[in-house]
């Protein structure tokens, strides 16, 4: 027999929160409803996903402002890297998100590696413009100076 149940969280190849699926009364009782990944429809269960999803909508917008702040201020920074230079100003080894990361924690921004989107590693001296990405909004693009050592 067949039951609806209301998904409190995305579950994979059956559906998104906040929508009505019909399952198996087995499926619901024994899997859905313990893991807390649906309940039953009713209204009090409509109104309890009606305030998560609030409650996650208002986390997301407070993390997102924050990231614009911080992108802010990252724009504002400049970031030198001195690297050792071969002949023709070509340098031994290249310059990588990880250098790029310890230089900006360096002036007090925490972000992580995985953050520094660079399509390849820089091997060349000069200015880039190199992107940040600090929320799934909001992207930051900084100057990074490569110099000579």
């Amino acid at each position: 027999m067949a039951v609806e149940i209301i998904l409190m969280a995305d579950v994979k190849d059956l559906g998104t929160e906040g929508q009505v699926v019909r399952v198996s009364e087995g499926f619901a009782r024994n899997y859905l409803i313990p893991n807390k990944l649906g309940a039953p429809v009713t209204e009090a269960t409509r109104r309890r996903l009606a305030k998560m999803q609030q409650q996650r909508e208002a986390v997301r917008k407070e993390t997102a402002d924050k990231a614009r702040a911080q992108a802010g201020a990252l724009e504002k920074g400049s970031y030198t890297i001195s690297v050792k230079v071969g002949e023709g100003e070509k340098l031994f080894g290249s310059v990588t998100a990880a250098d790029i990361v310890k230089v900006v924690q360096g002036q007090g921004f925490a972000i992580e590696k995985h953050a520094v989107l660079l399509d390849e590693p820089i091997r060349e001296l000069g200015v880039y413009e190199v992107k940040v990405k600090l929320h799934a909004d909001v992207n930051a693009v900084i100057k990074v100076w490569i110099v000579q050592e």
